[in-house]
């Protein structure tokens, strides 16, 4: 059965020769005489994984020291509450909103405190970055928080926010390991793995060790304690053992690439690739200003949703899966990350062409 080009947003694309040693793997790791799937949390051959997962992420990002990394469960989406279950120490904290996920986060903090708004893109449809270099941030806000790169809308922050002195909190799912990240602009980083590092069902947290405190909301629960997590080396309970094993091949697989300079070279490339057709075409339009554009998710549209339609059609038909943009906004969304290979864009944009050619 031949591979097609999957530029799905999440759960996406994974590297082929990652699949591939986990394939090789499966009845057996290392002789074990188990899959990974089946060994215990606790064991040996497990506590290398983990161990050698983290230890090789710190070598990509050039994770400080004083930062912990977590493997937690729930996806961003759990994050969501435990940020400020766990940062809340004022009850205060300012969010900029430039997409419907940093939307949602803002929403959940709304209930453990005085969240606010102190930016957004929401009255363009999100197709831009909001200046967020004089912003009114509170001078007893605990944390500015940002979606760092909105996958839905296809924005990236170029520039972080002028936080004034407080803590960044950002969501990198859908750009971590994109392009190197100086981990010291923050306070915590967080990511659903689905994107770009490994399969859903795991998240991972970078947090500096002096944000990590007993000092939570009253009430929050034991499994939503950084503390706990920390102190348990990610192992306070069963953790999302197999998803960890992927995320750990694949940080691997980057390393022997070249690192994070060089993926970013390579995404640079491949994303010029649609986006200069996207500039040239007279059918297909991008959504995003180009000072603001994605390299990991480009929304287009045809103007027309009859045509939006047919293309997605087609492009399925032809090998091209995943295109259709998301059902908040429609059009067509090519999602493409680390493992999507130049040649995916290369021939969708040809296929895009032919398209053209062929409806004008």
């Amino acid at each position: 059965m031949a591979r097609i080009y999957n530029f799905s947003a999440g759960p996406a694309v994974l590297p082929e020769e990652v699949l591939k040693e986990a394939a090789a793997e499966m009845l057996d790791y290392k002789g074990t005489g188990m899959s990974v799937m089946e060994m215990s949390h606790r064991s040996k051959a497990f506590e290398g994984i983990i161990q050698d997962a983290e230890k090789d992420l710190r070598e990509l990002l050039n994770i400080p020291d004083n930062y912990k990394v977590l493997f937690l469960q729930g996806g961003a989406s759990q994050q969501f509450a435990m940020i400020p279950m766990n940062l809340m120490k004022n009850k205060v904290a300012d969010y900029i909103v430039t997409g419907q996920w940093a939307k949602k986060a803002f929403q959940e903090a709304k209930k453990y405190g005085d969240a606010k708004a102190i930016a957004s893109s929401e009255d363009k449809t999100f197709s831009y970055i909001p200046d967020c270099s004089d912003l009114e941030i509170r001078e007893n806000a605990d944390y500015v928080y940002i979606c760092e790169n909105n996958t839905i809308y296809g924005t990236k922050f170029k520039t972080l926010p002028n936080t004034k002195g407080k803590t960044l909190v950002a969501d990198l799912s859908s750009c971590i390991l994109s392009e190197p990240v100086d981990v010291t602009k923050y306070g915590l980083i967080f990511a659903g793995v689905q994107k770009n590092i490994g399969p859903a069902g795991v998240v991972i947290a970078i947090i500096r060790e002096d944000l990590i405190t007993e000092d939570t909301l009253p009430g929050t629960p034991t499994m939503l304690q950084y503390k706990i997590h920390a102190d348990n080396d990610s192992l306070y309970n069963t953790p999302p053992a197999y998803g960890i094993y992927i995320c750990g091949k694949v940080f691997k697989h980057l390393l022997n690439l070249g690192g994070l300079e060089k993926m970013k070279e390579i995404n640079e490339r491949k994303a010029a690739i649609l986006y200069d057709f996207l500039d040239s075409s007279e059918m297909f339009k991008g959504t995003v200003i180009k000072e603001d554009r994605s390299l990991m998710n480009v929304p287009f549209v045809t103007g027309n949703d009859e045509l939006d339609a047919k293309f997605v059609k087609e492009a399925k038909a032809a090998g091209f899966e995943n295109l259709k943009g998301h059902r908040s906004v429609g059009g067509m969304r090519a999602s493409i990350y680390n493992a999507m290979p130049m040649e995916g864009v290369e021939k969708l944009v040809d296929f895009m062409k032919n398209f053209e050619a062929e409806n004008k």
